[in-house]
């Protein structure tokens, strides 16, 4: 009897322990989630002028675009492309320093940013360890502004405001780094020039 007793004592456990992580939990942070932090629980998506999602204010993209500024370099490509399907797919390429291919890529990148009169910093020639960061860092913006205002035909005064808005601090102000979101500050970009170009 006590075996039964036992058993039966270890199946009601294992089944209120399982409400409690599997179901009541979960549903418990889901709604704080949707209560107290509705943008970023659902993504932190972004809307491009029309309204559609153009991507994750967590994730960044590929710009190429002379009127936009440019990420940092990707080994993954953001998870873009068939590769990336259907889950997605995210790292580094764990090259050693050492190793010629990635002295080739860095070489490649320090040349194509200096023949468009950027200054390479270190995020514009390094990838992130994810290759999915959506940031760049404060002096990566700056090399940058004057090409992207003269493709807009802006002052690099218009944009520099737009950086410092989409600067975002250190993470409980001492952990990690200011990091500009590029996405954010393109989609800025591109209000900034749809409202000049509605004034003339």
């Amino acid at each position: 009897m006590s075996i039964i007793r036992e058993t039966s004592r270890a199946i009601r456990m294992t089944l209120v322990l399982w409400l409690l992580t599997a179901l009541i939990y979960p549903a418990f942070m889901l709604i704080i989630g949707q209560l107290v932090f509705p943008f970023p629980a659902n993504g932190s998506l972004v809307p491009n002028l029309e309204g559609k999602i153009i991507g994750s204010a967590l994730i960044g993209q590929s710009f190429t675009s002379e009127v936009y500024f440019h990420p940092r370099p990707s080994t993954v490509e953001y998870s873009q492309g068939k590769n990336a399907a259907p889950t997605g797919v995210s790292g580094a390429s764990n090259f050693a320093p050492s190793n010629p291919k990635l002295v080739e890529r860095i070489e490649a990148e320090i040349q194509r940013l200096e023949e468009n009169d950027i200054q390479p910093t270190g995020d514009l020639i390094y990838t992130s360890g994810s290759s999915l960061d959506p940031h760049i860092t404060i002096d990566a913006a700056i090399a940058q502004i004057e090409r992207v205002a003269t493709a807009r035909n802006l002052s690099t005064q218009d944009i520099a405001p737009l950086i410092a808005k989409h600067t975002q601090g250190r993470f409980l102000g001492i952990f990690g780094e200011q990091g500009v979101n590029v996405l954010n500050l393109n989609r800025e970009l591109d209000l900034l020039s749809l409202s000049r170009q509605q004034g003339q």
